[in-house]
């Protein structure tokens, strides 16, 4: 990642007070629980200990650290029964869900010898758990539920935990840096356009203008041969280049690229959407034939980069890219109807980790619907489980997520030399067009190896917007 964020997790567990003089080996019991569940949390996120709460006074102290660390997640561990009054306090001033997390210690008690102690200490799960869900519907927290046993290992448990860590690095990411906007969205694409004072209230996410004069000259003071030649290098071995590529070839391409990653380190960017649409000559010819390949470059690192200035799909990428390591950009392409089969795809940047041999580039003289021409790049996506991810509005301004599963399969493409995946849908290909315009996504979308629905509905809690599923 050009740009590093890790995701902040509250963590804090309860248990009752009243309990703990009556039988006085439950509290070190419940110190040596609460200190090996921290241990399973992934070294991926940074954790904000609230520490064992077992008053309303400690779940005060603990809402308090978790405000002051900005939380995107809470991890609330149920030790044993306890009232609200132990997690209330800590939760009632965030905007964040609250997972809570049951884990019995002991996968059954020992019926013939286990004394009260034994059931409250190691055996009691699921007693509180309903209470605290009413208790969180009331003050309208959102909330989620972990049920699942210590002993012996619980894989359900441990995928459920981790997959919530990974949600919240999509907040974290969000928060923690920006978005750029070179130019403007395509002429006419009002479905693109986008109010950034209520991308910035509902999502997080805040915008940096820039104008393309500053982009033209944005590689002139980059002057180390040294970092040139290694960028160079990196984007031949990105990309099998037409006609065969030199360090030579791709001299130019590299110091836009070492400029544009400083660029992004300096203004804290984790995404950016472009569009240009004034005459290619001169410096300006020169970054935008090259444009396509370079902002794939930053995508290979973490930088969602969007065409036609579309910001709603660079925050696609940026989620997708973010929970599985790939995040490519994609529009409906075409239908094969013989083969019950929707193409899928885009000229553009694209994501190199989604392709499954190396990505090609070659120059065009025309780009499609856009002036000049250049550097056009081509990936090759897996075949296998593909996830995609629409970000549209309504009339309001609110967000919604739109997402399917599908099946990539092997078969011929179109050859002018854009991305172009193959994606069968259980529904098929038809009602798959239907079902998806429907929803009223945005032209474009992203895509993802592999299957994500349930990560996204993770994110869809943390955001707080709704997701609509189209096909699994």
């Amino acid at each position: 990642m050009l740009v590093e964020t890790k995701a902040r997790i509250g963590v804090f567990a309860i248990a009752l007070q009243a309990y703990l003089p009556q039988f006085p080996e439950l509290l070190p019991e419940f110190e040596a629980q609460y200190a090996a569940f921290r241990k399973t949390l992934p070294d991926t996120v940074e954790i904000v200990d609230g520490g064992l709460v077992t008053t309303k006074e400690q779940a005060q102290e603990a809402g308090d650290t978790f405000r002051a660390a900005d939380v995107d997640l809470v991890f609330l561990q149920l030790l044993t029964y306890a009232t609200s009054y132990n997690m209330l306090p800590a939760v009632r001033d965030l905007d964040v869900p609250v997972v809570l997390v049951n884990l019995q210690k002991v996968r059954a008690l020992d019926y013939d010898h286990a004394d009260i102690a034994a059931w409250l200490g190691e055996g009691y799960a699921c007693g509180a758990v309903g209470e605290m869900v009413a208790d969180l519907e009331r003050y309208g927290k959102r909330h989620a539920v972990i049920t699942g046993v210590v002993e012996g290992g619980d894989e359900h448990a441990r995928r459920e935990i981790e997959d919530w860590c990974r949600a919240a690095q999509t907040r974290r990411r969000f928060r923690d840096t920006n978005i750029a906007q070179i130019g403007r969205p395509y002429p006419g694409m009002m479905d693109l356009y986008i109010d950034e004072s209520n991308l910035y209230r509902r999502m997080y996410l805040y915008t940096k203008q820039f104008d393309w004069e500053k982009m033209w000259v944005i590689a002139d003071d980059v002057s180390d041969d040294d970092l040139i030649r290694a960028k160079a290098q990196d984007i031949l071995d990105t990309f099998e280049i037409e006609g065969g590529g030199t360090v030579e070839k791709v001299w130019e391409m590299a110091r836009y690229v070492v400029a544009f990653e400083d660029w992004c380190r300096r203004e804290k960017l984790g995404l950016i959407a472009s569009h240009y649409d004034g005459f290619a000559q001169g410096r300006a010819g020169v970054l935008d034939s090259m444009l396509i390949p370079a902002f794939s470059m930053l995508i290979k690192q973490g930088v969602a980069c969007a065409v036609e200035g579309d910001m709603k799909v660079a925050m696609a990428m940026s989620i997708l890219k973010t929970i599985s390591g790939t995040g490519q950009l994609a529009e409906m392409y075409s239908i094969d109807f013989n083969d019950d089969i929707a193409l899928i795809g885009h000229s553009g940047s694209g994501d190199a980790d989604i392709s499954a041999k190396k990505p090609t580039m070659k120059i065009v003289d025309v780009f499609h619907g856009k002036t000049g021409g250049g550097y056009l790049t081509q990936f090759y996506p897996y075949d296998g489980p593909i996830t995609y991810l629409a970000i549209t509005q309504d009339g309001d301004g609110r967000f919604k997520f739109i997402a399917a599963e599908g099946v990539n399969e092997a078969g011929k493409i179109l050859s002018f030399g854009d991305t172009n995946m193959r994606t069968r849908f259980t529904c098929g290909a038809r009602e798959f067009v239907d079902r998806w315009s429907e929803c009223g996504p945005t032209h474009h979308f992203a895509a993802a190896r592999g299957r994500h629905i349930d990560t996204l509905q993770k994110v869809a809690k943390i955001f707080n917007v709704p997701l609509e599923v189209v096909t699994r």
